[in-house]
């Protein structure tokens, strides 16, 4: 026996509630909704237009994504530009050509081509190995797989391989390879849950919603069949802005808009899965835009502040060598124009031919060395072990995640040592993206110990029927209805649930409720279910007042058990207490409460209540009902229907919630601040989120005053800003105990040019900033500010994609390997998996590596001038002629040989504090923050030093020459063994010099400097003896007999270099002695086993002066409120999160939303169960006639179907089966109307 329709009466069921999807496109007058309409798009010129299941006939860029420096192709061009950015490798490329002009050269053709090839291979091998792991973690990336439809079936192709047009399946749990809009989803009305954290910096879910006309789209036959265009915008940074159009074929447009749009970046979750078209990729997504300055563009090449110092110093070097080398042709000129005629047996009429240039070039050669050509080599050779010990460092490696430290450049290694200024991400850099329900306070008294872990005496109280079990009840049956939480039931035990939070406050909050025996159960349109220590009781939801940031609070009207109105209500502390009735008794104890949470950094709100009659209520449903429908001033009208009923309240209490940090971030913080270092927090979260966690983290103290910018005008903000930088006075862009706090609207309008100079100055003058709800944009835009307009180096740390473009912007750039992806560690110079590690990366790896390396810098500098400026003295003995003193090979192995392993040793193991020391102390870190050990004044002594060094080696080794010295051949020494004796001399030296510079002394260190000594009397004993069996060197043959066998070589070899360094070891002496630096005090008291901390503490402390008077003055003119009305007291502790204006609102997930465990599909219907309510006998029959083929519907793909009446089921459409559906919602199987 058929079914007819009237056999079947839907409308009968109780249980029964259609959600049709309507064929025509949704039309919508009121102006208020974005997306209603078909969306007005740019001329075609400038719009992309997208073949569905079709080929496309435009190429668009590729999936690929890359944050690697070099590609195969260029490599070399890019190699040689960093490498020629540097100006001794031009200027040694420059000698390297003067030398292959035949009679130019006194030094041989390849002495400086060979050095120079040698510094660029290791340099190459170095780029390749560095870049080599960021290719291998894009490839991580890139190569990860998805299911792609071609072809008419599901192909699993990689991310590389996704291309724009594709329609994709992701499922649960996947990150989304492109920008996609969602087309369907396995959830009713195509709706599917995105975490964002990677985009924004947000843990709360956000909804998303195919739109009615492709949400039916569900197998893969309908997919085939699934033809048509998308048109939308051209790629854009705008994450939150979309427009587009959806035109099927034979069909009109239909309007896309960003709550139909899945970015790259976010992540499915709570959803078996969804399909997408891809409309961006790769460099193209809107991700990738926005994370760039320069629309995603490779990785930038960095130089760090000792790098650019070094160029300058050659060039200075440079001006000096050209000096020099105009003196001595001049000189030569002049010398041999007095000697042509008196000495001419000497041939001077031959050199006279001579032009003035030759000469020029000729000493331009011999004093080249000045500048040294080791120095790139020894530097990228350092940098790269220095990079080693990093990744190394067992103390930086966190085990729960095996993830170790990284280095991913080392050209910035020093540059650690020198941060001033440190741009952070909030969300899963500083916190660990949980939150946990720690604490509450019930009728004045508060509960749950310091680990949150116990609330027995809470349960007990409530079971014991006293006076404030009815008040605990209440607060908990609050926390249970009061939010927007859906339950989701595990697929493997019935018994276990999930919720699913758009708010991570309110998904705490219902935790802590079940924790406490209180477990909401389950969501119907109508109905909360909650499990009351074991007992099912159903609240009706009548009214749901939504959460807004202007209004910081949610209430709902619910019914309980028994009948009764009640409204639960929480919010705020400001607007909670306002609205309070008269004679609370637990006010004044709760607050006092709620500000000892908020001493303890937890995130608080007030909790209240109110018993409502049935007349009240029906009086005021129809004056919220009028305001709800009202088309002008509906928000005012209904926040002013909402002050009626959320007013007399009773105060239940208050709750505290953990935004649990990570490990060791306040103590991190605290250690920062006393190294001088400026944290600036920049996160997408809301205002009082981010103020909670700069409590909470120790970058604000709660004395601290709050300058608080939340306008809304360009005129307002700088009203403000002027007003801010006035009251500073003389205190402006000096230290002030002061936070600034703005949020993203109002940084726009701060960086616009008028008034972006009074915005530093303000932001500057400020120990700590916090910029909320900011787009990745904004950060680097901020981060750039600082970077040119200070001479401070910047530091930023973020672990999602918004934090790339700050992490490229920044002096160095830090990323976290965290919950939301690989993306910053792979774009970022280093990489760590905890925030508590960058203060060992900076104390220690940074200012041991600042130390070493301008120890090195300066050092190599010192040995080559010591060398090389005898030349010039030996030029003026030897008639200006170009000759050298040295042998030609000899000074090529001069750096490479004889001096190499001492600059090396400095700057591998040479530290002035323990590791140990330098993180307890973190004055320690202010010498190299403040470039100390590097400076204009410090180089200038070094080469002073250098020049007085070389004029006592040479014109005391000619003092002791004087009389010549005859040996048992008979022979004269000549030039040569003069040469030899200043060159020992030399290289005894500066190792000699390199050891008194040196703080720690170990086995390297006298191996490096006694090594590098007996080297030069090795190699001088076996080159004498090269000729003839090695046709190198004639002139040295038999040199090491008439040096070694001189007495006095020997007596020199005592006298010469002891004298040389006198001065150097007096000044160490009377200045340890007299005026000894921080840093060698606290090293004199680990030698000495003492403990630092006095020398510390005296060294640190504060003086009270004029200037520290003037500023206890401008802390006080910050006493007088400084926030807008909208910020919230944050001694209290308020903070709260909430998507607001979402593809659902909150009444709509309240109100509507029916969340089931079971699925049933039937031609083309979609049925879901709700388990917790029974099937009554008229949904048996429906779900017989649905198997029996009696009941039919337009599905195609179905099959034949028996004759089927035209009054049924004229659109696909989904069937709820569970409570009845809300009394407002009118139905028809004729007529499909939205539920909503």
């Amino acid at each position: 026996m058929r079914l007819s329709p009237k056999d079947i009466n839907v409308f009968s069921m109780p249980n029964v509630r259609i959600h049709p999807i309507p064929t025509e496109p949704k039309t919508n007058d009121d102006d208020d909704d974005q997306t209603s309409g078909v969306t007005e798009l740019p001329e075609a010129s400038q719009q992309r237009i997208i073949f569905i299941n079709r080929p496309q006939p435009q190429k668009f860029c590729t999936n690929k994504i890359s944050t690697a420096k070099y590609s195969m192709m260029s490599f070399l061009p890019k190699f040689l530009f960093e490498q020629f950015r540097r100006y001794s490798n031009i200027f040694f490329l420059f000698i390297a050509l003067l030398q292959q002009i035949p009679n130019v050269s006194p030094t041989g053709r390849y002495t400086t081509a060979v050095p120079l090839i040698f510094i660029f291979t290791v340099s190459a091998l170095k780029e390749v190995i560095e870049d080599y792991k960021r290719h291998r973690a894009d490839d991580i990336v890139n190569n990860t797989e998805v299911l792609v439809f071609r072809e008419g079936t599901w192909k699993s192709l990689k991310w590389t391989q996704v291309a724009v047009g594709d329609i994709l399946k992701v499922s649960n749990s996947q990150s989304f390879p492109a920008d996609m809009v969602l087309l369907s989803s396995s959830e009713p009305q195509g709706i599917c849950y995105i975490e964002t954290a990677n985009l924004d910096g947000e843990t709360n879910l956000k909804i998303r919603q195919g739109i009615p006309e492709t949400a039916r789209v569900l197998t893969t036959d309908e997919l085939q069949q699934f033809i048509g265009t998308l048109e939308c915008e051209l790629p854009n940074k705008a994450l939150y802005e979309f427009a587009g159009n959806v035109r099927l074929f034979g069909k009109q447009a239909f309007p896309l808009g960003p709550d139909q749009v899945l970015l790259r970046g976010a992540k499915l979750k709570n959803t078996t899965w969804i399909f997408g078209i891809v409309i961006y990729t790769g460099h193209e997504t809107k991700l990738m835009m926005a994370s760039s300055l320069h629309n995603s563009l490779p990785a930038p090449l960095k130089r760090s502040t000792v790098d650019k110092l070094t160029n300058m110093w050659i060039i200075l070097l440079f001006i000096l060598l050209v000096i020099l080398c105009l003196i001595s042709s001049v000189a030569s000129e002049l010398w041999t124009s007095t000697r042509l005629k008196t000495d001419w047996y000497l041939g001077l009429d031959d050199l006279s031919s001579v032009n003035f240039g030759y000469n020029f070039l000729t000493f331009i050669i011999l004093f080249n060395n000045l500048i040294p050509i080791s120095l790139q080599v020894t530097l990228e050779v350092v940098r790269f072990i220095q990079a080693i010990f990093i990744n190394m460092d067992l103390d930086m490696y966190h085990e729960a995640s095996d993830t170790p430290a990284m280095a991913r450049t080392s050209n910035l290694n020093e540059e650690l040592g020198q941060v001033k200024y440190i741009f952070s991400d909030k969300t899963g850099t500083l916190t660990r993206n949980i939150m946990e329900f720690k604490l509450c306070s019930i009728a004045g008294k508060k509960y749950g110990d310091e680990s949150g872990d116990s609330f027995e005496t809470l349960i007990e109280e409530m079971k014991s029927g006293k006076a404030s079990s009815a008040v605990i009840k209440d607060f908990l049956i609050l926390l249970s209805v009061c939010h927007t939480v859906v339950p989701e039931r595990s697929r493997e035990d019935e018994n276990v649930i999930y919720y699913q939070a758009a708010s991570p406050d309110e998904g705490a909050l219902v935790r802590g409720a079940k924790k406490l025996g209180f477990a909401f159960n389950v969501r119907t349109p109508k109905y909360a279910v909650v499990d009351v220590l074991g007992v099912e009781e159903r609240y009706e939801i009548l009214n749901v007042l939504e959460f807004t940031s202007s209004r910081k609070r949610m209430s709902v009207v619910i019914r309980n058990p028994d009948g009764q109105l009640k409204l639960y209500c929480k919010g705020a502390d400001t607007v909670i207490y306002e609205r309070l009735g008269d004679n609370q008794q637990y006010k004044d104890l709760t607050l006092k409460q709620l500000e000892e949470f908020a001493v303890e950094g937890l995130r608080t709100l007030c909790c209240a209540m109110s018993d409502i009659t049935e007349e009240f209520y029906e009086e005021w449903k129809q004056t919220y009902y009028k305001a709800s429908i009202s088309v002008q001033y509906r928000e005012r009208k209904l926040e002013e229907a909402a002050q009626l009923i959320e007013s007399n309240l009773v105060l239940l209490g208050a709750s505290a919630i953990e935004d649990k940090l990570q490990d060791g971030v306040p103590e991190a913080i605290a250690s920062l601040l006393k190294a001088d270092i400026r944290v600036w927090v920049l996160t997408g979260d809301k205002q009082e989120t981010a103020i909670n966690i700069g409590h909470s983290s120790h970058l604000l103290q709660s004395s601290m005053p709050l300058i608080i910018i939340n306008e809304d005008s360009l005129d307002s903000t700088r009203e403000v800003i002027h007003r801010h930088v006035h009251e500073f006075g003389d205190q402006l862009r000096k230290d002030n105990e002061v936070a600034l706090v703005i949020d993203g609207k109002s940084l726009t309008y701060a960086l616009t040019h008028d008034i972006r100079t009074d915005f530093l100055d303000l932001a500057i003058s400020c120990k700590s900033v916090i910029c909320c709800r900011v787009s990745p944009i904004q950060k680097s835009e901020v981060v750039e500010l600082v970077k040119k307009s200070t001479i401070a180096v910047t530091l930023a740390i973020g672990d999602g994609a918004n934090d790339v473009a700050m992490i490229q912007a920044a002096h160095v750039g830090v990323g976290i390997s965290g919950m939301e992806g690989l993306q910053a560690a792979c774009a970022s110079d280093y990489s760590i998996a905890q925030f508590r590690y960058l203060n060992k990366l900076l104390f220690v790896h940074g200012a041991w590596s600042y130390d070493r390396l301008c120890k090195l810098i300066l050092y190599s500098f010192h040995k080559n001038i010591c060398l090389y400026v005898i030349e010039l003295w030996f030029s003026i003995m030897s008639g200006w002629s170009g000759q050298t003193l040295f042998e030609r090979w000899t000074i090529g192995l001069y750096n490479v040989i004889f001096t190499a392993a001492p600059p090396l040793v400095m700057g591998l193991f040479d530290r002035m504090c323990s590791a140990e020391t330098m993180m307890k102390f973190p004055a320690l870190y202010k010498p190299s923050q403040c470039a100390q050990l590097f400076n204009v004044k410090i180089f200038l002594l070094w080469i002073i030093d250098s020049i007085y060094h070389s004029i006592l080696l040479f014109w005391l080794t000619m003092f002791a020459m004087n009389q010549d010295v005859a040996w048992k051949s008979g022979r004269e020494g000549g030039y040569l063994v003069f040469g030899n004796m200043v060159y020992t001399y030399v290289v005894v030296t500066v190792c000699l010099k390199a050891g008194l510079e040196m703080n720690a002394w170990t086995w390297v260190t006298h191996l490096a400097i006694w090594g590098s000594i007996a080297s030069w009397f090795l190699f001088l004993l076996a080159y004498s003896n090269f000729w003839p069996v090695i046709p190198v060197a004639p002139d040295m043959c038999g040199m090491h007999v008439m040096v070694y066998a001189s007495a006095v070589f020997w007596m020199g070899l005592i006298i010469i270099p002891f004298l040389t360094l006198l001065a150097d070891i007096s000044v160490k002496i009377i200045r340890r002695t007299m005026c000894k630096t921080l840093g060698e005090a606290v090293r004199e008291s680990e030698i000495t086993n003492v403990d630092p901390s006095k020398v510390v503490n005296k060294a640190t402390k504060p003086r009270l002066t004029e200037t520290a008077r003037l500023l206890k003055n401008v802390k006080n003119a910050f006493k007088r409120p400084t926030r807008t009305p909208l910020e919230v007291e944050m001694q209290h502790g308020y903070a709260f999160s909430q998507e607001e204006h979402g593809a659902f609102s909150q009444v709509c997930v309240v109100l509507t939303g029916d969340f089931s465990e079971f699925r049933y599909r039937c031609n083309g219907l979609t049925i879901i169960y709700r388990n917790s309510l029974k099937i009554d006998e008229n949904l048996s029959k429906f779900v017989f006639a649905l198997r029996s083929g009696q009941l039919c519907c337009p599905d195609t793909s179905a099959g034949p179907r028996p004759n089927q009446s035209p009054a049924i089921l004229k659109t696909p459409c989904s069937l709820v089966f569970g409570h009845r559906a809300h009394p407002r919602v009118p139905f028809s199987l004729n007529t499909p109307q939205s539920p909503d």
